[in-house]
């Protein structure tokens, strides 16, 4: 995993394992890696992944069963759909908006760049 500059690494990794279970690598009650085997996967302290670890328990993407290790939540894969949506409603389309007006390019022009 090659981390980017702009963003903390707890995150990156927090994504890449939302990425896993959004492209079905991990599914619902699937046992993921421990925090050891994660952190010597990607190259970073324990500490690191266990900060990654404990935002997806806060939000019930993954939980942790005691003897077992963390384990794919019930709705994992609805949350995380649910927050990179909202996500990018409120960051990302309004830029893209911006950009299609400054470029004249009409809703018609992009349904059907969508329909290809």
């Amino acid at each position: 995993m090659e981390f980017k500059a702009h963003q903390p690494i707890y995150l990156q990794i927090y994504l890449h394992i939302c990425e896993m279970i959004l492209n079905g690598k991990y599914k619902i009650g699937d046992k993921i890696m421990s925090v050891r085997e994660m952190a010597i996967e990607v190259g970073v302290n324990p500490n690191t992944v266990m900060r990654s670890y404990e935002l997806l328990q806060s939000k019930d993407i993954i939980i942790n069963k005691r003897g077992i290790g963390f384990n794919v939540g019930e709705n994992a894969k609805e949350i995380i759909l649910e927050e990179q949506k909202k996500q990018f409603m409120e960051e990302e389309l309004p830029e893209i908006v911006k950009k299609l007006k400054m470029f004249g390019i009409s809703i018609e022009e992009v349904k059907k760049l969508m329909e290809d």
